[in-house]
């Protein structure tokens, strides 16, 4: 990740940079401690556990920061480096606090709270921006030669990856050895790698060792590099003749197919990114004394060529599908996608069929289309453009359009997919005037799950519930409202086997509550302070053939009895007992 002006190739480059190695091995252990304080602050509940939008910006913050120091220090000056590395942590931060902040955490929500797309992207525009940077720093000016970023950033992969590969090698090596001692009788270096408190800095440590062992070998390094991008060039040829086929197929067996796989767009931007992966490993930096052999310098040209058409197709798709069902989150991101390979796709095409030297506008290109995905990810990551609140407001726009009926639109988006902003447009939609919108997002607010069911199919089945009361009593209306939130629990109270309901006080708190008895359980029911009914408890039978008769069971009455075993109050907590099943064995089964 650092250059250093030796090219050693023997193990006397070992023994140089031991600044560099002691500025590592510090940034590696403060990077462990951060992490490990995190860690124990999660495990006890205190702060900054306590408030999840610090902890997701901590969190991505000392995951991260931490590798800019390691990959600059060395490279760019320590004041430059500083103010290189606290800009990014406050951007990570921004970008981790923006994260938690949108989501709808659960109350079993466990930290970092972060999702995955933020860090993921996040990592992938760290890498990008640093790659950027650093060479304009060293050079003190804004764009440099294309030969420095090609050196700096494709070094830094190598180095990423081999770093990566001894981080686990050495815990398999460790996990290997204690499983020996473990067989002589001595546990104790198995219970010392479950402790955090050395897994964790240990790991920080061991990464950033590998860091510094790495680029103290720059020759060696440049060596992996180079035969690396050998044989992965050689593989353009094998998905060029595979993507001009594919192009080629298409006008003989039409579009239909690959609209109707749901999945054309991603799987067309994944063929366009390997195109660009792999003509990038052929030109490498583009010097005359680096041409590629000749055959995979047609190889390029033609591979640049496809990459247009397979984001013409990209974008095609991704349109059709956003004008049937609207956006998504998903349908977003595939959207700056498009837009990033756009402009690969119209700048390996210029450089295909641009006299001069090879290929060479592909340099510009890729700095460009660099500069775009940071941005583009920052956008996406940011209140900018989130895409789940782009996605809310589309999607309701497209409700109160009538471009898709009250019954079937997707309320479990708003409900599970979408974060806070789903959740206040679902309580816009359930104060609507229209009363079939209310409804349907009241069910909605009240399923404590996606129902997993389409709109249609759900009203289906809530049509096909059948229940019947007991003793005179009756059903009450506002239950019967609400069957939606209740489809997955009375999926089985039909018209050949309705369900009986039995109205009693339970709890003894003075509110109605409801038993239902379906086919393998009672489900008890309560009615929260907005009045929605939910389900508060379940009563099986666990030995005998009265399971097949619950119905006929709670038709005839029902009595109440003192727990087996109380609730014990630990620590403030209230624990229930989870009984073992002990049957008579005389009992018929």
């Amino acid at each position: 990740m650092t250059e250093t002006l030796k090219h050693d190739t023997g193990r006397t480059g070992l023994g140089g940079a031991s600044a560099l190695f002691a500025i590592r091995l510090a940034t590696g252990l403060v990077q462990g401690l951060a992490l490990y304080l995190l860690y124990l602050a999660a495990d006890s509940r205190v702060w900054p556990e306590t408030q999840p939008v610090v902890f997701g910006a901590l969190a991505l913050a000392a995951g991260y920061v931490p590798v800019v120091v390691l990959a600059g220090v060395g490279r760019v000056k320590p004041l430059a480096l500083i103010f290189w590395a606290a800009a990014a942590a406050g951007v990570l931060a921004l970008l981790g606090a923006h994260d938690v902040a949108r989501q709808v955490l659960k109350p079993h929500e466990e930290p970092p709270f972060l999702s995955f797309p933020v860090l993921a992207f996040g990592a992938a525009a760290l890498f990008i921006a640093h790659h950027l940077i650093v060479p304009a720093i060293r050079e003190r000016r804004w764009i440099v030669d294309y030969p420095d970023y090609f050196d700096i950033a494709w070094k830094a992969g190598v180095q990423l990856a081999l770093s990566l590969g001894f981080t686990g090698a050495f815990w398999i090596l460790l996990h290997l050895g204690a499983a020996l001692f473990k067989m002589i009788g001595l546990a104790f270096l198995q219970h010392l790698l479950s402790e955090a408190w050395f897994a964790i800095p240990v790991t920080a440590l061991v990464f950033a060792t590998a860091v510094q062992l790495t680029d103290v070998r720059d020759g060696l390094i440049r060596g992996v590099r180079t035969v690396a991008l050998m044989l992965l060039s050689w593989l353009l040829l094998v998905i060029t003749v595979l993507v001009g086929g594919f192009l080629f197929a298409l006008p003989f067996t039409g579009l239909d197919g690959l609209w109707e796989t749901r999945s054309a767009t991603a799987l067309v931007l994944s063929a366009a990114a390997a195109l660009i992966v792999l003509i990038n490993t052929a030109y490498q930096d583009g010097r005359a004394d680096n041409l590629p052999p000749v055959v995979l310098r047609y190889g390029v040209r033609a591979a640049s060529v496809l990459i247009a058409p397979l984001i013409v197709l990209a974008a095609w798709g991704l349109a059709l599908r956003i004008g049937q069902h609207g956006l998504t989150p998903d349908r977003i991101i595939a959207a700056a996608c498009t837009l990033v390979g756009a402009v690969y796709g119209a700048g390996f095409l210029l450089a295909a069929v641009k006299p001069g030297g090879w290929m060479k506008p592909l340099e510009r290109t890729n700095v460009a289309a660099a500069v775009l995905s940071v941005l583009v990810i920052l956008a996406l990551f940011s209140p900018l453009a989130d895409p789940a609140r782009l996605s809310v407001q589309d999607q309701v726009a497209r409700l109160q359009r009538g471009m898709v009926s009250a019954d079937t639109f997707d309320y479990d988006f708003l409900r599970f997919e979408s974060g806070k902003a789903g959740e206040t447009a679902l309580r816009r939609l359930a104060a609507s005037t229209d009363p079939r919108i209310a409804r349907n997002a009241r069910a909605a607010q009240a399923r404590p799950w996606p129902s997993g069911d389409t709109a249609q199919g759900r009203q289906e089945r809530k049509a096909a519930i059948r229940l019947k009361a007991v003793d005179g009593q009756s059903v009450p209306t506002s239950f019967v409202d609400q069957l939606d939130a209740q489809v997955d629990v009375l999926f089985s109270c039909n018209a050949e086997t309705p369900c009986v309901v039995r109205s009693l006080d339970l709890n003894g708190d003075g509110r109605t509550d409801l038993l239902v008895a379906t086919a393998r359980e009672i489900v008890a029911f309560d009615q929260d302070s907005q009045g929605q009914w939910r389900v508060t408890g379940r009563y099986g039978f666990t030995c005998g053939r009265n399971a097949e008769r619950m119905n006929e069971g709670l038709s005839k009455g029902v009595a109440t009895a003192p727990a087996a075993l109380p609730d014990l109050v630990v620590e403030g907590q209230r624990l229930r007992a989870s009984l073992e099943v002990r049957c008579d064995a005389t009992e018929p089964r």
